[in-house]
């Protein structure tokens, strides 16, 4: 069974946790684009109603708009019923790396308004410590790219400019993204703290403490874990 296959598998269970009339978050990446769809799957056939998607990027409204799935601001709803997302490492306790999508600054904003965070992904995710496989994405505003950089190879990381099309990857709040590789975060919290402390850095993709399940898909079926 193909990764994409085992994506579309998890989110579409994931989406079974979400009821009429809520507000939802729409998280960002290739296994919320399968959630998104399949929640505008059940509004078209009419066996959900009344809901309100709240996007964590430009993407995913678009993809939202296409699939019909009503749009709102945290303006007009502060307070969101249940977010779904993907993730690019779960560690046992469900802190997360996220942010290859891009949109890590607006999913944690999304996350943490929400009153539970459904996390979908396929087996692959799952690591015992964060940092093992994926980079932590540090989102930075321009002005400071180098001087954050610096910054953060202090730390231990390998950091490196994300690019697109031979250009630096411009985030939807027009800022640029460094992918920091470690060699394993056995104590994610204090480097989570340390990272923020440099001024110029606006998030990074360190989820701690913020996910309540996760719908993990893979051999042997799809299985949920709970924090």
């Amino acid at each position: 069974m193909t990764s994409e296959e085992l994506k579309r598998q998890a989110a579409e269970r994931a989406v079974e946790a979400i009821q009429s009339g809520m507000v939802v978050g729409l998280g960002t990446g290739s296994t919320a684009v399968h959630a998104v769809r399949r929640l505008g799957a059940l509004l078209a056939e009419g066996r959900l109603q009344r809901i309100i998607g709240i996007p964590t990027s430009e993407a995913t409204a678009r993809e939202a708009r296409q699939a019909g799935i009503p749009l709102g601001t945290l303006d007009d709803h502060p307070s969101i019923d249940v977010a779904i997302d993907g993730a690019d490492e779960i560690d046992p306790q469900l802190n997360l790396i996220k942010g290859l999508g891009g949109a890590l600054l607006r999913e944690k904003i999304v996350a943490a308004a929400a009153r539970r965070l459904i996390i979908m992904a396929d087996d692959s995710k799952r690591v015992e410590q964060l940092g093992t496989r994926a980079p932590v994405p540090v989102e930075v505003v321009p002005f400071a790219r180098r001087p954050a950089a610096d910054y953060l190879a202090s730390l231990g990381a390998r950091v490196v400019v994300r690019q697109r099309d031979g250009q630096p990857f411009i985030t939807d709040e027009g800022n640029v993204i460094l992918d920091c590789h470690f060699a394993g975060l056995p104590h994610p919290g204090e480097i989570a703290q340390l990272i923020r402390a440099q001024p110029g850095v606006v998030e990074h993709g360190l989820f701690l403490g913020m996910a309540s399940e996760a719908v993990v898909a893979g051999a042997r079926g799809v299985f949920v874990l709970e924090r």
